[in-house]
C-alpha cells in the first residue's frame, strides 16, 4: 500500500447481525491506528442505508444476515456508492461465500479470527487500490477458474494490445504480489507500476485486481497452481 494510504484515517462502517460480535468488532477497531468507525449496521439493508448517509471509505461486511445478506448489500453498495469499498469479514472461509462476494464487488476478504493488524492491512490495501486478499485466497480463486474451464490455452501474443511490461505486471498481480512487491521484483518505482496497471486496465476494460486475476487466467497468461 502507498505511504499516503498508510497515513490516511479510514472511515469504516461495520455490518453484522449478531450484536455481541458487531459491538466487539467496533470496540476492536476503535483501538486500531488509522481507523475511525462511523457507523454500525445489523443487516444488509441498514448497511446500504448507512453508506448513503455517512459515505464511509470501507464497509466490513458480514455475509450471512437477515433481510438483505452481505453479498446483495455489497452488490448494491458498489453499484450505488462506488467510492466505498467492501471487505468481507465472516466466520465462513468457504468458496460458497467467497466467490459470490468477490463477484459482487468485494475487494477484500477476512475471517473473523483475523487480528487487528490483518484488518488494518486489508482496509488500507483496498483504499490504495490493492486487493485485500490473502495469497491463499487468490490461489483458490485461480483454482475455481481452473475448474470452471480447464481447456484454456496460452495466447500466441499479448492480448488487447498489452505491452510486454504490462503483461508482466498483470501476471505478477495474478500471483498475488502487491504494487510494492512488483516494483521490487521489476526494479522500478511504485509509481511506474501504477502507470502500467492503469494502462493495462484502460486497454482491457478491467476495473480491479480481482478481475485482473481472472483475466490473466482466461488469457492463458498464468498456469493454475499445482495440487
Amino acid at each position: 500500500m502507498t505511504e499516503e494510504a498508510e497515513r490516511r484515517t479510514a472511515r469504516v462502517v461495520v455490518a453484522d447481525d449478531q450484536t455481541v460480535v458487531r459491538e466487539g468488532i467496533v470496540m476492536l477497531l476503535g483501538l486500531l491506528p488509522g481507523i475511525e468507525v462511523v457507523g454500525a449496521a445489523g443487516d444488509g439493508e441498514e448497511a446500504v442505508r448507512l453508506v448513503g448517509e455517512v459515505a464511509p471509505d470501507v464497509v466490513l461486511m458480514d455475509l450471512r444476515m437477515p433481510r438483505c445478506d452481505g453479498v446483495e448489500a455489497t452488490r448494491r453498495i458498489r453499484a450505488e456508492h462506488p467510492g466505498t469499498q467492501v471487505v468481507v469479514l465472516t466466520t465462513f472461509a468457504d468458496d460458497d461465500s467467497l466467490f459470490p462476494a468477490l463477484a459482487a464487488g468485494a475487494r477484500g476478504y477476512l475471517t473473523k479470527d483475523a487480528g487487528g493488524e490483518d484488518i488494518v492491512r486489508a482496509v488500507h490495501s483496498v483504499l490504495s487500490g490493492d486487493a485485500g486478499l490473502s495469497p491463499g485466497i487468490q490461489r483458490r480463486l485461480l483454482e475455481r477458474l481452473t475448474e470452471a474451464d480447464p481447456r484454456r490455452a496460452a495466447p500466441r501474443e499479448a492480448p488487447d494490445g498489452l505491452t510486454a511490461r504490462e503483461t508482466e505486471v498483470l501476471v505478477l498481480i495474478a500471483e498475488g504480489l502487491s504494487n510494492q512487491e512488483i516494483a521490487r521484483r521489476l526494479h522500478v518505482s511504485t509509481a511506474t507500476v501504477k502507470t502500467h496497471i492503469n494502462n493495462m486496465f484502460t486497454k482491457t476494460g478491467l476495473k480491479d485486481r480481482a478481475q485482473a486475476v481472472r483475466y490473466a487466467y482466461v488469457q492463458g497468461l498464468v498456469r493454475p497452481p499445482a495440487g
